[in-house]
């Protein structure tokens, strides 16, 4: 095997117009070491094959992701049944907002995270809040600022439709009175977390080409240019992203992500004053009555709940916050926990004119300003592009429930 594959860089005309790339004069050869095959072959395979979630025993299942689809669509879920799940996570919207900060029923000082590829994360939202997508599914019930439900009317209703009783009996085995209003308030979030695991994106040039390449490799042949899954800029902007852009350090492996928090010196004061980040995140968790370490995991084992019960809340983690997958990014704009970039050019100008003053004394050591060249820039973002694939989340399933008398509330 050799240590590097050439990707000829001489395409047709035809081919640039037809692929309607950014940059059709770059027509450098573009070769790859071992270890940067190394590095690429780590961002995948993908789409990662779903699998249940220990702690909610709905993980999977069809009734339960049928069930959670409805519940993410029903506006009762709120105070006055004004939002749903689906108003601030819309589906057209890659289950994002595409709005800087959201006022949902009172103003929000974060962004709206997309909902894609959420199962099996260490850790959900900005501060790492939560450590379950379930008990994560629960928060927005509770916050004043977001749905504000009335947990006592919202159970009421539902036990009045006839049509929802007879469904949740049929999914989970229990009459919703049954339940106190904290164990019904569970049987809620992993019902919506069932829903939201099948939010998913799937496979995307970038993969298409990690596999040419892989493949190209195993067979000592080159990529026919003409059938390379990437533009030349495309693939420049990918060895930026593994080179000297270091991207893939905090954006690693098939998710784009590792799953943690860092300061990269994102303002953090908000008109009602300061976003702890991450250290408030860990207070947060540790106070939450539905974390994993809590008696509705389901995990009989509890070995999902070490890494909560290890965690430890240390000075540093002020100004940390979530490092967001970068999976269909070019589709989640704004960006940054506070919605403060408008656009992919902008987080790359960020990154590229970095204030290392931001940081704190405990920040990122491996940040640094980039410098990038506008060419350089240009082709970062169109990497950054080709990592949308096609997003997918369960359809109408309600003929599951077919036996059940539709009751409209």
């Amino acid at each position: 095997m050799k240590a590097w594959i050439m990707i000829l860089a001489m395409m047709t005309s035809q081919f640039f117009a037809m692929n309607s790339f950014a940059d059709t004069s770059q027509q450098d050869e573009v070769t790859y070491s071992l270890q940067e095959i190394t590095t690429i072959r780590s961002f995948g395979p993908w789409p990662i094959e779903p699998q249940a979630e220990p702690s909610n025993r709905f993980s999977q299942q069809a009734q339960a992701i049928e069930l959670g689809r409805q519940l993410f669509f029903d506006r009762r879920l709120s105070r006055e049944g004004e939002l749903s799940c689906a108003d601030c996570h819309q589906p057209t919207q890659a289950f994002q907002d595409g709005i800087a900060l959201n006022k949902g029923l009172n103003p929000l000082h974060r962004n709206t995270s997309s909902l894609l590829n959420l199962a099996h994360r260490p850790w959900y939202g900005w501060g790492g809040e939560h450590d379950s997508l379930w008990s994560q599914s629960i928060r927005p019930m509770l916050s004043a600022s977001e749905m504000h439900t009335d947990l006592a009317r919202l159970k009421s209703q539902l036990q009045q439709d006839k049509y929802f009783q007879c469904a949740f009996e049929q999914t989970t085995g229990q009459t919703i009175d049954s339940l106190d209003q904290e164990a019904w308030l569970v049987s809620v979030g992993k019902l919506l977390a069932s829903y939201q695991e099948t939010i998913r994106s799937g496979s995307s040039p970038f993969d298409h080409f990690r596999e040419q390449l892989l493949a190209s490799s195993a067979n000592d042949k080159p990529i026919v240019p003409a059938q390379s899954a990437l533009s030349i800029q495309q693939q420049q902007g990918l060895k930026i992203f593994i080179g000297e852009g270091r991207c893939q350090l905090c954006h690693s492996g098939p998710q784009f992500s590792s799953g943690e928090f860092g300061d990269i010196g994102v303002r953090f004061f908000t008109a009602e004053g300061v976003d702890k980040g991450r250290y408030q995140g860990i207070q947060s968790l540790k106070d939450d009555p539905f974390s994993l370490l809590g008696q509705y995991n389901d995990d009989e084992t509890k070995n999902n709940s070490l890494r909560t019960s290890h965690l430890q809340l240390l000075h540093r983690n002020w100004g940390e916050f979530k490092i967001p997958s970068l999976r269909n990014v070019a589709q989640t704009a704004p960006y940054m926990h506070n919605g403060s970039l408008n656009n992919l050019a902008q987080v790359i100008d960020f990154y590229s004119e970095l204030d290392e003053e931001r940081l704190h004394a405990d920040g990122e050591k491996i940040l640094r300003p980039l410098h990038l060249s506008a060419t350089k820039k240009q082709a970062l973002e169109a990497f950054l592009t080709s990592l949308t694939g096609p997003v997918m989340a369960a359809t109408d399933n309600s003929a599951i429930f077919q036996h059940c008398q539709i009751h409209s509330p």
